[in-house]
């Protein structure tokens, strides 16, 4: 099963994307039916509300008067937190329940308005967030749901703000153009990318694609932190630290568009008993990868473990090395020497595009490192560099 999360301000266009994706066969679980699911007459939210906001927010027939709840509830930080920690809980409840009913092939797409707030973002292997001006989305509330202009505005600021929602947006949906161009986007979103992932899940590949040098894009640090955020999540505290490296880690180099990450774990043993959990997490493990390339008389303090991301948007590859083992040092310590020495840096542009005319381009980069793991440490040596 792939779950991909849905979210998006109010006022954004989110439910036609979610009305998209079920007509292509996803699983759609809605946060907002839910959350009016579970404070219906009778249930334990409902009750839940009446004793910390009072009795005037219900109507003559006792069911739940939204306006009169959000009059109360939207005021401030305090109250808006007293509003979601009743329900939050049981919107999750019932989502869980839900999901566990859904056979093991499905795509469900999870509509989470509050998907910032909430912090669930890393637990998806990809993040879907629908976006428009804020005064365009001012309007739609205005004039397709009669909301007064002042209860929207304050609505939207009672929200995560738009760097927030772009800050976990794996995918940023920009629904400032008409209905029928959003849904196309959305459309081509699924056959192009959402299948591909879960496909890659359900039967473990990584992406591979072809080794090509582009320049810097000023995305790569955001889009590391996205997939540290997922690996730690993934992990827990079988991580000991999870860190951006490689080229895309050094700001201004030329690089493939990979993000490589290195999850520092306490043993190999480790290493594999995350194998399932990360390729859950989109991150299955390439088969066959041998060690990196020794520079000490104990090749076996240079074998890792490597996975690589199964979605084909993000290509990432994720190596998991033992701590204050040499490859583990020398990835952490190999980013800081590149931004600390441009000649370096410059050198070593040189021989990857040297390497590119390579029938294989990661062991013909192989003799550079061999002779840059010297330098670098004497560097280390001199400047005091540590982990």
């Amino acid at each position: 099963m792939l779950r991909i999360g849905l979210t998006g301000g109010i006022g954004a266009g989110k439910s036609t994307v979610s009305a998209t994706f079920s007509e292509c066969g996803g699983i759609i679980v809605d946060g907002d039916v839910i959350a009016r699911e579970v404070v219906e007459p009778g249930t334990e939210g409902l009750a839940q509300l009446v004793q910390a906001f009072g009795e005037d927010i219900l109507l003559p027939d006792g069911a739940l008067n939204r306006p009169a709840l959000a009059a109360k509830a939207f005021v401030d930080d305090e109250r808006r937190a007293t509003l979601n920690g009743i329900v939050h809980p049981l919107v999750g409840h019932r989502r869980q329940e839900i999901i566990d009913a859904v056979h093991d092939d499905a795509v469900v797409v999870e509509d989470i308005p509050l998907l910032v707030e909430t912090g669930m973002a890393p637990m998806f292997p990809l993040v879907v967030v629908v976006t428009a001006p804020i005064e365009m989305r001012v309007t739609r509330l205005v004039q397709q749901r009669g909301m007064d202009e002042a209860d929207a505005r304050a609505r939207i600021k009672a929200q995560a703000s738009e760097e927030q929602r772009r800050a976990i947006a794996d995918v940023l949906l920009d629904n400032s153009g008409s209905q029928g161009e959003l849904v196309e986007k959305a459309r081509d979103l699924w056959y192009n990318r959402v299948l591909p992932l879960a496909h890659n899940i359900r039967t473990r590949q990584a992406v591979s694609p072809t080794p090509e040098l582009v320049p810097y894009n000023q995305d790569w640090p955001d889009d590391a932190q996205r997939i540290i955020k997922r690996l730690q999540t993934a992990c827990g505290s079988k991580a000991l630290r999870v860190d951006h490296i490689g080229s895309t880690a050094v700001e201004g180099m030329d690089a493939k568009d990979v993000i490589d990450i290195q999850i520092t774990v306490a043993s190999l043993d480790v290493a594999d008993e995350l194998a399932e959990s990360l390729a859950n997490a989109g991150y299955p493990r390439r088969p066959h990868i041998k060690s990196d390339v020794p520079h000490s008389d104990d090749p076996s303090l240079w074998q890792k473990r490597l996975h690589g991301a199964a979605d084909p948007g993000r290509p990432a590859n994720v190596h998991i090395r033992v701590d204050g083992w040499p490859n583990q040092r020398f990835a952490l310590l190999f980013v800081d020497w590149l931004r600390a020495n441009p000649v370096v840096l410059q050198d070593y542009l040189k021989a990857k595009r040297a390497a590119l005319a390579a029938q294989d381009y990661a062991e013909a980069k192989e003799p550079w490192f061999l002779d840059a793991y010297g330098r670098a440490q004497e560097w280390a040596e001199t400047t005091g560099w540590r982990p």
